[in-house]
């Protein structure tokens, strides 16, 4: 039905999330070097060689701290953007940090085990619970898609051909798209499950010196969500919500990876998207920029959406706990601290054109109406029987007359052959109408229907893990505003005589002091990472040139002159965004 709300206009909200040391760091001897305190949605960094250096501290919308359960993650997190999303919104989550830091973990889990599922697996039991429970008189269609960006080439998880590239598109009253993108229309969790895995084992992965099943590629895996109800004017009206699961491949160092060949070649790549999508963000947050490069790069381009656009978003940026690890954790903290500036116009897409649950009720309509024209034509089982034994009885008669002219009889057996034809294909047409029907129907799914099977225990268990944190989350704000409280009160005191308030003031100095040195020391971290920046980026450059300089030298040597022109016209297409 209309709901006549308003677009709503909200930040991008950013979660942190921090591993715990593996075994390999354990062994090295790496130490932590970061706080994580969940009470006051802060994380603190420190830089351990450098002792007298002041830590650097952060503060997101909520951060999971190394004890951090799968469960857990997903009701802070995911749920409000899915519940958006089943309202008639566009979400996005996406998971972003350096290699090995566990983004692949916190999207998909451990899909055999309940509580090890990650966000994309439950938000499948939370889809179908929340149909499962819906008025019986709503109808719903659900469809996915999965599509991987490897080496700056968009790829369909679920088509026939893996390695074929697909284009992307934009149109006005669409927006951005993937041709040829294949899509299915699922009816529970199972089904879903089952296509994920299928693209699953698609995707692009290998081994680095950080992490033995780095993912070298972007993938988004997308439900539609197609919902329609009687309205007050009493005409069914359409809501249609787009979910993107994100897992970006991780931002390396070619140094501590190890990458060589192939995998640098995908890092360049890897390393080149993640730059543009910071620029991104930059650009969104800076109030001056009057241009924002979302062509720059096919993620950013797919993204656009969910980067300042219509789009309910959650970055869950995830870091590494080890001292080695000091600089990527910064950058990664820096980055999720400027995406959280980002300003989203969301609002709830009625009646889109692109939806295939009006078309789909409408093709039900119409088969039952010929269905029911058929039956009042029908002719009964009984009556059925006894026109195809008069038609024997007649085929008999008709071979029993000798003396008939043979034209006669041939004339009078076509006759009958083409009644008994008749007779065939009417039935014929009714079983097909019927299995057409069928099929239709059994893609629309009916509100109140429990959809749940294998996934009911998941729903049970999220359900549970929601109504615990929500104790917890009344226990913590109670336990923010009494800190709150003695903070203020600290601010506040009131001095009995000069030595207090000498101590009490060397005390604030000191406090103002460690700001300032924290501020110095920040800016000549940003003044470092910059340089960093800039020296990844003119590596990428020189890998890029070497690239290009050998293809120059391929086509220059082995390809005809009349053929180059041909050949550099498709060498130009190739970067086409």
């Amino acid at each position: 039905m209309p709901t006549n709300k308003p677009e709503v206009s909200d930040n991008v909200k950013v979660v942190v999330r921090c591993r715990p040391l593996n075994q390999k760091e354990k062994m090295m001897g790496h130490k932590h070097a970061v706080t994580v305190d969940e009470i006051r949605g802060t994380i603190t960094v420190n830089k351990l060689e450098t002792p007298h250096e002041p830590p650097k501290t952060f503060t997101f919308d909520t951060v999971f701290g190394p004890e951090s359960k799968q469960l857990d993650v997903y009701n802070l997190t995911a749920r409000p953007i899915i519940d958006s999303v089943l309202e008639g919104y566009n979400g996005t989550i996406f998971a972003y940090g350096q290699t090995g830091t566990g983004k692949t973990y916190t999207m998909e889990g451990v899909r055999a085990v309940p509580e090890q599922r990650g966000i994309i697996p439950n938000s499948f039991a939370h889809v179908f619970g929340h149909i499962a429970k819906a008025e019986g008189d709503t109808r719903f269609l659900v469809r996915v898609s999965y599509l991987e960006i490897y080496n700056e080439e968009v790829r369909d998880l679920l088509g026939k051909d893996q390695m074929q590239r697909l284009e992307v598109k934009e149109r006005p009253d669409v927006g951005v798209y993937i041709k040829d993108l294949s899509g299915y229309v699922v009816n529970n969790a199972d089904d879903m499950d089952r296509i994920m895995t299928l693209g699953h084992k698609n995707r692009s992965v290998g081994a680095t010196n950080m992490n033995e099943h780095s993912s070298r590629s972007h993938a988004i895996f997308t439900i539609t969500i197609e919902c329609s109800e009687k309205g007050a004017d009493g005409n069914q009206h359409v809501r249609m919500g787009k979910l993107h699961l994100v897992d970006l491949a991780g931002s390396e160092r070619q140094g501590k990876t190890g990458a060589t060949g192939q995998r640098l070649k995908e890092a360049t790549k890897i390393n080149l998207s993640l730059s543009t999508l910071g620029n991104v963000i930059s650009a969104l947050v800076d109030g001056k920029s009057t241009h924002v490069p979302y062509r720059n790069s096919k993620l950013t381009r797919l993204l656009q959406d969910s980067l300042g656009g219509n789009s309910k978003t959650m970055m869950c940026a995830n870091i590494g706990p080890a001292d080695y690890n000091y600089d990527e954790t910064i950058s990664t903290l820096r980055y999720a601290n400027r995406a959280k500036n980002i300003k989203n116009k969301a609002r709830i897409n009625e009646d889109p054109k692109d939806a295939l649950l009006r078309q789909f009720q409408k093709e039900i309509e119409e088969l039952k109406k010929k269905l029911e024209e058929g039956k009042k034509k029908k002719v009964s089982p009984d009556k059925m029987v006894q026109m195809q034994a008069k038609i024997e009885e007649e085929r008999k008669a008709l071979e029993a007359k000798l003396d008939m002219e043979e034209e006669e009889r041939n004339k009078a057996r076509a006759e009958l052959e083409k009644r008994e034809k008749d007779l065939f294909q009417a039935q014929q047409e009714h079983h097909h109408l019927l299995e057409k029907l069928s099929a239709l129907e059994k893609k629309v799914i009916v509100g109140g229907v429990d959809l749940l099977a294998k996934a009911e225990e998941q729903e049970k268990l999220l359900e549970e893990s929601n109504n615990e944190l929500e104790e917890r989350r009344r226990r913590a704000d109670q336990l923010r505003k009494e800190l709150e409280e003695k903070e203020r009160l600290d601010i506040e005191e009131q001095y009995t005589s000069l030595q207090e308030e000498a101590q009490g003031k060397t005390k604030k100095l000191k406090k103002v002091w460690t700001m300032l040195m924290a501020a110095k020391s920040e800016m000549a971290d940003l003044q470092q990472e910059h340089h960093r920046e800039i020296e990844g980026l003119l590596e990428n450059i020189r890998q890029l040139s070497r690239e290009l300089r050998l293809q120059m030298l391929i086509i220059d040597n082995f390809i005809p002159q009349e053929y180059q022109v041909g050949v550099l016209w498709s060498f130009k297409e190739c970067f086409k965004l």
